[in-house]
């Protein structure tokens, strides 16, 4: 991530997330990775958003983050659980103040009648908090991504690529290498 936050011109914690409908069919879209560590990925999002309905009927996802500038990329496989409040509070607190309306304006994946219709949302909003505390919103937190696999692709001359990966073993993490 240093490296990427070093090359990458834009986002370089952006990563995208695949999940599943009801009926299995793959979805997936880009958002922003805002932490990680031992137990896992964390991102954010409205929990009724078409993401946080399908990680609730199916804890299970995908990551992929790929750098192109580092021709690199990271494939991650996991169980998704919900962050504590805490830290959905701790983070929602430090997102700008605009954000944090924005969030309670937003009716994430639901059908959006005209731009004008979004901006009054947040006009409203933004009366209805003054220029107090924006709390966050009830319908929105974070998912931690656990990872059960974790692959890295290095790019690598004639398409003979890097590909390691890593899935736990009871002493950490057990490594394989793989074809290209």
């Amino acid at each position: 991530m240093r490296e990427a936050t070093a090359s990458e011109p834009n986002d370089p914690n952006a990563v995208a997330v695949a999940t599943a409908d009801e009926t299995g069919l793959p979805d997936v879209r880009m958002v922003l990775l805002k932490s990680w560590d031992e137990r896992g990925f964390v991102f954010y999002t409205n929990l009724e958003s078409r993401k946080g309905e399908q990680l609730a009927a199916n804890p299970k996802a995908a990551m992929c983050f790929h750098w192109k500038s580092l021709a690199r990329q990271i494939r991650i496989r996991g169980n998704v659980e919900a962050v504590s409040d805490e830290e959905a509070d701790a983070y929602y607190d430090s997102r700008p103040r605009m954000s944090r309306i924005g969030a309670w304006a937003s009716r994430q994946s639901r059908p959006l009648e005209s731009r004008f219709a979004l901006e009054k949302a947040v006009a409203t909003e933004t009366a209805r908090f003054g220029t107090g505390k924006v709390p966050r919103p009830p319908f929105w937190s974070g998912f931690r991504l656990v990872p059960v696999q974790i692959e890295f692709w290095n790019n690598g001359a004639f398409r003979l690529h890097d590909r390691i990966r890593f899935t736990p073993h009871e002493n950490g993490w057990q490594k394989q290498r793989l074809y290209p």
